[in-house]
């Protein structure tokens, strides 16, 4: 393994550019410290024809937002006979997109907060005002707005009054043409990513998230000082295992492989909500995996390197 050739993808062209390019440097650091010969590319008009060339032993992804997790690069990464790490391409789709995540889950017996979908152009073709009153009327308050597509928090709001609900809307359309509103669950974001070395997907120590004004962000998320979080998370032993289960649960119902993350809500009562999974979940010095991994005693440069060897052994 230690000659092997990764090929670390990161940055391309969506909102999440420079968080993907930070996750990528810690990757690529994390690999070199781990004995493997790895080098940091960017998914442009030269890349296919270099897996051609050249191809690697094997593919990292990096990229956030669409490029690296709708499934779109993982099938041309298929076209070119690539190996990478993390799910396929029909799987990607699947979690990429929240409210098909969330019905898969809903249909597996699964909670999830109460949502609906909606796209830009059926909001403004059966009037905004109107739908928006029903809306409330129909779903209560509080709400959580955010693209059906996306990550990094970007675009996301929690609406508490009926007048918050014009700009969030509005301020989620900037980042999405889909809009996903479901009822806001009062209670303690986790963040569990689960891993799976060949043995079966096992989920590592959860991750609790307490962002400063209560919302997880993206200013939250990436800047230094305005979240704490614990890892493990401050919850009772079994709301853990409940915790656990419903991420590996997550993970096995979208068809997932070697690493995802899951966020999860836990509320008053202890019970766990799914919220949506993440198949390029960040690697950026203030992301939740790198905290699972070290809280549950692994190395980040180890892990990536085993689940290397296992996207090369699937080609072989």
């Amino acid at each position: 393994m230690s000659f092997a050739h990764v090929l670390v993808l990161a940055g391309g062209l969506s909102f999440e550019r420079e968080v993907s390019l930070r996750s990528g440097r810690r990757v690529l650091d994390a690999l070199k410290l781990a004995g493997l010969d790895a080098e940091q590319r960017d998914a442009d008009t030269t890349l296919l024809p270099l897996l051609l060339a050249t191809p690697p032993d094997a593919v990292l992804i990096s990229l956030h937002g669409a490029t690296g997790e709708d499934g779109a690069l993982r099938g041309v990464l298929e076209l070119a006979g690539v190996p990478y790490v993390g799910p396929d391409a029909r799987a990607a789709r699947r979690a990429w997109d929240k409210p098909t995540a969330k019905a898969i889950l809903r249909d597996a017996g699964q909670p999830t907060p109460d949502w609906i979908t909606l796209p830009q152009e059926t909001f403004s073709e059966l009037g905004a005002s109107a739908l928006m009153t029903q809306i409330v009327e129909e779903m209560g308050l509080p709400l959580m707005v955010k693209p059906a597509q996306g990550g990094s928090g970007l675009g996301a709001h929690v609406v508490r009054t009926a007048a918050e609900l014009p700009a969030a809307m509005v301020g989620c359309f900037a980042y999405g043409g889909t809009a996903l509103i479901e009822r806001f669950v009062t209670g303690i974001d986790v963040a569990v990513t689960v891993l799976d070395l060949g043995e079966g997907p096992v989920a590592l120590p959860a991750v609790e998230i307490v962002p400063a004004d209560g919302v997880y962000d993206y200013q939250a998320r990436y800047t230094a000082g305005v979240t704490t979080w614990h890892a493990p998370a401050r919850l009772s032993p079994e709301v853990s295992e409940r915790v656990a289960a419903l991420a590996v649960e997550a993970h096995k119902a979208l068809g997932l492989r070697d690493l995802s993350r899951v966020d999860l809500i836990v509320d008053a009562g202890g019970d766990v909500h799914f919220l949506e999974a993440n198949v390029s979940p960040g690697l950026t010095e203030t992301s939740l995996v790198p905290m699972a991994i070290e809280a549950a005693g692994l190395d980040v440069g180890k892990v990536l390197g085993d689940l290397v060897q296992l996207a090369i052994a699937r080609k072989n």
